[in-house]
This record gives structure tokens, C-alpha cells and sequence, in this order.
């Protein structure tokens, strides 16, 4: 009797600190998702348009997504996504991984931080199913940057999702046709604490755990991204 329950009490343990471990790697990804937004954002006359941005009804950060080809190959990263809330205000993060293939952004890099700029609630609302393509589910531009953002606030935004890519210490627009983004359930149940945590749950801000870190990134991406849609 004492040895099966020694034997259950080491099971509960390693369970907790492997949850405990897993929690610390989507807590560190959300570190790295505000340095990179941070960083892009730092860039003179490069950063996101303010117009842009002001007007986005979602947004997806995924650092340091690596090639696994030459290039005609494909890709492979994790980040999160967030999405406007009818009072202006954004989401939770939900994590999310971008795999596919692509053309000409990888020539000669190993990696590169991917930013997607959501511009109706229709583009939105595709990931809700677990699964969006790219360039199929909703249409996708390169992102424009300097010069050509204010042509792009002029144009009245007409892709659904623009894009861009950093890698090096250089930020441009970039095409991912094909590309595929994947709500990521198991990032979601361990960062959160809850199984079977569906992505719309987390959007809406019903899910029973809080991470402070959650609400450090709503923050920061909020006074980043302007505030047009506040009330």
C-alpha cells in the first residue's frame, strides 16, 4: 500500500514539473514575441505602419521561424496570435506554429521573424477552425514598408493579411503564399492550466487561469499598435 501510493504521489510530481516546464517554454516565447515586435518597431523607417495597424482587426508574431530548404522549401516556427476585441481592446495570446512552403524569403537566411497583419474580421475569423492557409483561406500581400506604407494607408488596405519578415537586421514585406498557421492546443492548455482549451475560449477571455505575462503582452501590444478602437 505505501509503496503504490510513493509510486502514485512521483507520478503526480513529475507530472507537475513537467507542466511546470512546459509553462516556462510558452512564458519564454512570449518573451521573445514582445522583443520582437519591440525590436521591429525600433527600426528607423521601417517599422509596422501606424495606419496599418490602427486598423487591424488581428495580429501574429512568430519569431525566429527556421527554413528547412533552399530556395523553393519550406518553413517552421511558433508564436501567437491576438485579435481585436469588439471594444477596441486585444486578446489573449493564442499560440499558434506557421509551417509551409514559400519562395525567395529564405535565399541564404537561416531564419527570420514573421509578422501578419490582419485586416478584416473574415481573415480572423479563419484561424478559429484550427487550421488557415494563407493565400487560399484569405488573400496575403507583402507588407509595405517606408515610403510605400503611406500608399498602402492611401490604397484603403485591400489584401485581408499583410506580411513581413526580419532576419538579419533587415525588415521588409514578404509573400508566404501556401504558408499554413495551426492553433497550437497543447501550448494553450499548459500556458493556461486548462485542457481541451479551445482558441475562441482564450479570444474571449473565459479560460480559468490568467498568466500575468498575458496581460503584460495585451498591454504592450495595445500601446504599440495605437488605439483608434478604444471607446
Amino acid at each position: 500500500m505505501f509503496r503504490r501510493l510513493s509510486a502514485i504521489l512521483a507520478c503526480l510530481l513529475l507530472l507537475s514539473i513537467n507542466m511546470a516546464l512546459a509553462n516556462s517554454d510558452q512564458e519564454a516565447k512570449i518573451v521573445e514575441v514582445r522583443a520582437t515586435l519591440s525590436a521591429i518597431q525600433q527600426i528607423p523607417d521601417k517599422r509596422l505602419p501606424s495606419g496599418l495597424l490602427e486598423k487591424a482587426t488581428g495580429i501574429a508574431i512568430i519569431p525566429s521561424v527556421v527554413k528547412v530548404g533552399f530556395v523553393v522549401g519550406g518553413q517552421y516556427g511558433k508564436g501567437v496570435i491576438s485579435i481585436r476585441q469588439p471594444d477596441g481592446q486585444w486578446s489573449n495570446p493564442v499560440f499558434v506554429s506557421m509551417s509551409g512552403g514559400s519562395v525567395g524569403w529564405q535565399i541564404g537566411v537561416q531564419a527570420a521573424d514573421i509578422i501578419l497583419v490582419f485586416m478584416t474580421d473574415k481573415s480572423v475569423e479563419g484561424i478559429l477552425d484550427g487550421k488557415f492557409t494563407l493565400g487560399a483561406d484569405a488573400s496575403i500581400a507583402a507588407g509595405p514598408v517606408g515610403r510605400d506604407a503611406r500608399a498602402a494607408t492611401d490604397a484603403k488596405f485591400k489584401a485581408e493579411i499583410y506580411s513581413w519578415s526580419r532576419s538579419r537586421g533587415l525588415f521588409a514585406g514578404v509573400a508566404l503564399d501556401g504558408a499554413r498557421l495551426r492553433i497550437e492546443n497543447d501550448d494553450n492548455a499548459h500556458y493556461y492550466r486548462q485542457l481541451n482549451l479551445q482558441a475562441q475560449q482564450i479570444f474571449s477571455d473565459e479560460q480559468k487561469y490568467h498568466p500575468a505575462s498575458a496581460d503584460e503582452f495585451k498591454n504592450y501590444l495595445h500601446n504599440a499598435t495605437g488605439n483608434e478602437h478604444s471607446p
